[in-house]
């Protein structure tokens, strides 16, 4: 085969596509060869097993690592869960004392405009118009009784209109 490669085209006799043909044919021969060689054909066989006889033998570290999980994650749970809880009763608790406050604060000025009318009602002046509009007089001096003047202030009194004492 050495010989092959190192004879040159005048050498041989033949043409240079019918050496390279050759070599071609040669080549696939080989490949076709070690194909042949490392392939083995691969057979799949059913394997039947049964199992149903089979019991699992228990683990009682596995067991004891389990429990210990379970308890340690339900902790963590409860844990969040009472902090989420808490967190959530902040939050509502904080809208409910903003709302208050502002009820508070319209409260304060319906207390604050009920105190400008009850001043403007309270108004002597005003008050002695609409007497004088509904032909209502002036009181004269003994014709009011106070109630106050009792000496037993927890009794208690009827108003009472007195007739005009005679001018002396």
């Amino acid at each position: 085969m050495a010989a092959a490669i190192t004879t040159t085209y005048f050498e041989s006799g033949r043409g240079w596509n019918a050496r390279v043909a050759e070599r071609n044919t040669e080549l696939l021969a080989q490949q076709a060869q070690r194909r042949r060689r490392m392939r083995t054909p691969e057979f799949y066989f059913a394997k039947h097993f049964d199992n149903s006889r089979l019991v699992k033998a228990p683990d009682p570290v596995r067991v004891r690592e389990m429990r210990v999980f379970s308890a340690a994650v339900a902790v963590l749970f409860s844990l969040i869960m009472v902090y989420g809880l808490q967190h959530f009763y902040a939050i509502e608790s904080s809208y409910r004392v903003e709302s208050e406050k502002q009820t508070l604060e319209q409260l304060r000025e319906q207390n604050r405009q009920l105190r400008l009318s009850q001043a403007e009602l309270d108004e002597p002046g005003r008050i002695d118009g609409l007497a004088h509009q509904l032909g209502l007089a002036a009181p004269e001096p003994g014709q009011v009784v106070h109630p106050d003047a009792h000496i037993d202030s927890s009794a208690p009194v009827l108003a009472q209109i007195l007739p005009p004492a005679p001018a002396r």
